[in-house]
């Protein structure tokens, strides 16, 4: 019998590289046909092993999902960036290479997050789609989540809509 272990926990800066690869798949298998293809691929490229391990030594809040000891997902949160809505924290990103995605791992890293979260003392959280992103918002839907807020995001020249949910 082959034992897999799947492990929740917090992020280091050695985790930088496989974040950035998860980001990259997640980001191109989330986003093509949604976020143009030249602002896509210079948000991917942006974000690469300096920018998450940078990230993790100014102390972002990152939670990884392990699967077998590699690094298939990610969460990223902190406090509530837009003051106008009354939620304390904010789950910025939730992102499963393509294979992980559709098997409740995104689950756990949501609720993960949550958790850490309620622990620093933000008890109620939101989070931001992007309106084109149907998994998105099925996944967060799904888990409770309370449509809030629609607002605009400029991709280049074009903009998209995005959708914030709220959960208390």
């Amino acid at each position: 019998m082959v034992d897999m272990v799947i492990t929740i926990r917090n992020a280091r800066p050695a985790d930088a590289m496989s974040i950035a690869e998860v980001h990259d798949a997640a980001w191109r298998d989330a986003y093509r046909g949604i976020i143009p293809g030249r602002e896509l691929e210079r948000m991917i490229a942006r974000r690469g092993p300096k920018w998450w391990e940078a990230a993790l030594r100014r102390g972002s809040r990152i939670v990884v999902f392990e699967f077998d000891d590699q690094v298939e997902g990610y969460a990223s949160y902190g406090p509530n960036r837009v003051p106008a809505l009354p939620y304390q924290g904010e789950i910025f990103e939730i992102y499963l290479t393509p294979e992980f995605q559709g098997l409740g791992f995104g689950r756990r890293l949501f609720q993960a997050a949550r958790a850490d979260l309620a622990a620093h003392g933000y008890g109620s959280a939101l989070v931001w789609a992007l309106a084109d992103n149907e998994r998105a918002l099925a996944f967060y839907r799904a888990l409770g989540g309370r449509m809030l807020r629609e607002a605009r995001e400029k991709f280049g020249s074009e903009y998209r809509k995005r959708v914030a949910f709220g959960f208390d």
